[in-house]
């Protein structure tokens, strides 16, 4: 058997390891270093990472349960509502506390590693303190624009200078976008929709 075989097998027997176990959860991620050598994670904390074996996942409406705690104690210390903390959440990351973007932003409530330190978050794949620090943050963006929640929710996906400097949400497409979708979700779940 070469080399490339035994590798080939050994990955194979771990993903149907991991399928078969009925405590295989999460998604498991991959890459290649330069000298071949496989390297796999459950945490994706590399953009160089790419998904490998998609675990089973519960619906948001679940995670809110999970989350729900620290999403009140978030909402009660920060003063901002609970709909819009949960649609940020869902916009994104999809109630996925381990994402990370390719730009380096991580958590629940994708917060960039500037911005984390900035709110005092020393771990931003930890649930509770990526929705503390994403919420702090927030609540600052709704002060610093008047609590306008479109300028806020621009300024939280592009930063606040931006907004500031195009006088509104800044012509970006992903910008818009984030904008758009977070105010839909904040609807439904304003009106108790999950």
């Amino acid at each position: 058997m070469t080399a490339a075989n035994t590798i080939r097998a050994a990955c194979l027997g771990i993903a149907l390891l991991l399928c078969w176990s009925p405590r295989a959860q999460g998604n498991i991620y991959r890459y290649v270093d330069k000298n071949g050598v496989l390297h796999f994670t459950n945490v994706k904390t590399d953009p160089k990472y790419t998904l490998y074996l998609r675990g089973s996942r519960k619906a948001p409406s679940e995670y809110i349960k999970d989350y729900g705690a620290a999403i009140l104690e978030a909402s009660k210390r920060f003063k901002v509502e609970l709909p819009l903390i949960k649609a940020v959440i869902k916009a994104e990351s999809n109630f996925d506390h381990e994402a990370v973007s390719k730009k380096g932003a991580k958590g629940l409530m994708q917060l960039m590693p500037r911005t984390a330190d900035e709110m005092d978050v020393g771990d931003a794949l930890d649930p509770k303190e990526n929705i503390m620090g994403g919420t702090r943050y927030l609540g600052l963006m709704l002060k610093r624009f008047k609590n306008d929640k479109v300028l806020a929710l621009a300024a939280y996906n592009a930063g606040p200078g931006i907004v500031e400097s195009y006088n509104g949400v800044p012509p970006f497409p992903e910008t818009e976008a984030f904008v758009k979708k977070v105010m839909k979700y904040y609807k439904s779940y304003s009106t108790g929709n999950k």
